[in-house]
């Protein structure tokens, strides 16, 4: 047996994450779900985190980079494998083509900038949006993802039509979604959405699942699993019947993600921020959402185990699939964080009915070591998701101890203070009427003359013409000026 090349002891070394398991899935079926650089940059993960896969996926990754036209892409996949692989004859670079290739796209580049040069000449708005969109679309090509950007927001110029601006938004949602540029990604989905909701949108009603999957890896990337398993959840299951090997397909999205990825990062992101019952009516019960379960059956699965409080056959089922999960672009960041998540609702939701429990029985019902159930309880604890406290001489976790009958103490004398405090204001209120010092609201007949408050027209009263009067408790009127009074 080959040993591991040095490149994955160094990474392992320096924290990053090295995946020793062979995953489930076959690589060139798994790569086949996807077209365009997606497949690439996905290769390349593979090729970078995975010892049992990354000659095969690097030597795919160089020869998928050759049928484009980004030519660093290349010459970093290349770099790539000389670093793991130095005595590969692939990883040498080509340079006939890397030289043919960087003119032809220096030649494309000159052409496409005179042409659209030569359309604002014109001063043909259409044609100037067209001659941005082709070189935005040639940028993004080749790899110059910030020229790319500054060529579709110059299209916003010249754009005439909500279906123009939905194009240029979905170009934008692209390079960004390529930049790793969430909060761009979610500005052009809001944009999108407030496009549709005003009824000018037709297209972006058919764009809905891209929309939706859009906007939860946005979420997903940026930590908010419960508002990116909403987004994945109201994906239309349109996107299912999407032919993956046509580009001009409306429906297929499979240049960013494939429907497989919807269920997986849907059902994780639900497993890792909802209850039991908003699983059961959020995502079993969905009729949309069951679609994309059914090409991941171990998701549903894994769900349906944990609502039926099945914990330990749950995790069994995301255990196994770690190695897929560590592998896999957008969502090796999250695995841990989802993970434990889903871990620590059920160890809470299995210590409720108990005031302690051995260690080594945690570890057995969650199907791990006790090292781990207890750097996993310490970690709860310290977070504040479990009020427990661990017993390391006697390894068992403790409840928080409640002494009912203090609580009960307790909650009696708060009430009899507050009964005191209401019955002496009831006693003061009752002195205060009987002593005639109750302030009561003026009747009608005795009330100030508005006019006379506030003079003509609204206005402050005048000081110099003006008598103010009020009435004294003997029924006498009283010049508020003078002070003296009169009948």
């Amino acid at each position: 047996m080959a040993a591991d090349p040095p490149y994955f002891e160094e990474a392992q070394a320096a924290g990053r994450t090295v995946v020793t398991d062979h995953p489930k899935f076959e690589l060139d079926a798994y790569i086949a779900n996807y077209r365009g650089k997606t497949r690439i940059h996905r290769l390349h993960h593979i090729g970078t985190h995975s010892i049992q896969l990354y000659l095969e996926a690097l030597i795919a990754a160089i020869a998928e980079a050759k049928r484009g036209k980004d030519v660093r892409l290349y010459e970093a996949m290349v770099a790539t494998l000389r670093d793991i692989a130095p005595e590969d004859p692939r990883a040498t670079l080509d340079m006939v083509w890397v030289d043919r290739t960087t003119k032809e796209v220096k030649l494309e580049t000159d052409r496409l900038e005179l042409e659209l040069k030569g359309y604002k000449n014109n001063l043909i708005k259409e044609s100037i949006r067209m001659g941005c969109e082709d070189l935005g679309r040639h940028y993004h090509l080749i790899g110059d993802l910030s020229n790319a950007i500054k060529a579709y927001s110059k299209e916003r110029e010249s754009v005439q039509t909500p279906a123009h601006v939905a194009i240029m938004n979905m170009h934008l949602m692209h390079v960004s979604i390529d930049q790793a540029n969430w909060l761009s990604v979610q500005s052009s989905v809001q944009k999108l959405r407030a496009l549709s909701n005003s009824g000018s949108g037709g297209e972006i009603d058919s764009a809905q699942p891209k929309l939706a999957a859009a906007m939860g890896l946005a979420q997903m990337a940026t930590g908010s699993y419960k508002d990116a398993a909403l987004s994945f959840l109201g994906a239309d299951p349109r996107m299912l019947q999407a032919k993956l090997d046509d580009p001009n397909d409306p429906d297929a999205y499979n240049e960013i993600l494939s429907p497989n990825d919807i269920a997986v990062y849907g059902g994780l992101c639900a497993l890792a921020s909802m209850d039991r019952h908003e699983l059961q009516t959020r995502v079993l019960d969905n009729s949309n959402f069951r679609n994309y379960l059914e090409l991941e059956p171990h998701i549903r699965r894994a769900i349906s185990f944990f609502v039926a409080s099945k914990y330990s056959a749950c995790l069994q089922i995301l255990e196994s699939y770690r190695a897929d999960y560590l592998l896999d672009l957008y969502l090796h960041r999250h695995v841990n964080e989802i993970y434990f998540r889903v871990r620590s609702k059920a160890i809470v939701q299995y210590f409720i009915p108990f005031s302690c429990v051995t260690l080594a029985a945690l570890a057995t019902a969650f199907n791990t070591d006790e090292p781990t159930i207890e750097r996993t309880l310490a970690d709860m604890i310290g977070n504040g998701s479990l009020d427990a406290r661990i017993d390391l001489q006697k390894r068992v976790l403790l409840a928080k101890q409640v002494d009912d009958r203090r609580e009960v103490h307790e909650g009696a004398l708060a009430m009899a203070k507050d009964y005191e405090r209401t019955l002496q204001l009831r006693l003061l209120r009752m002195e205060i009427i009987n002593a005639g010092l109750e302030v009561k609201a003026p009747a009608a007949k005795d009330a100030i003359s508005i006019s006379s408050l506030t003079g003509p027209r609204g206005g402050p009263p005048s000081m110099a013409g003006d008598v103010f009067t009020s009435m004294d408790p003997k029924g006498k009127g009283k010049n508020m000026r003078s002070g003296g009074l009169f009948p």
